[in-house]
């Protein structure tokens, strides 16, 4: 492995050392583990070459649906 210097704010990687303590684990551990997830997600999952090609992922319900006269709605339908 390769050793990295890498700066993050305190209250972030104390909550690495805190999480890492009650899972009794290092935390460079899981700093790596985290480092893996995300290129495994992001760097890796390149292949979608459009977001046409992105599935549609579930957000939930609904909170507010949008009306007709909201300019927003209206530009996306007119793309």
């Amino acid at each position: 492995m390769r050793p990295i210097t890498v700066n993050v704010s305190e209250s972030t990687y104390q909550e690495f050392k805190d999480y890492a303590r009650r899972q009794d684990r290092k935390t460079a551990e899981l700093i790596r583990e985290a480092m893996e997830l995300y290129r495994e997600k992001k760097i890796q999952n390149t292949g979608v070459s459009s977001l046409r090609e992105l599935r549609p992922e579930s957000l939930g319900e609904v909170l507010q649906p949008m009306n007709s006269e909201d300019d927003l709605l209206d530009e996306m339908i007119h793309f």
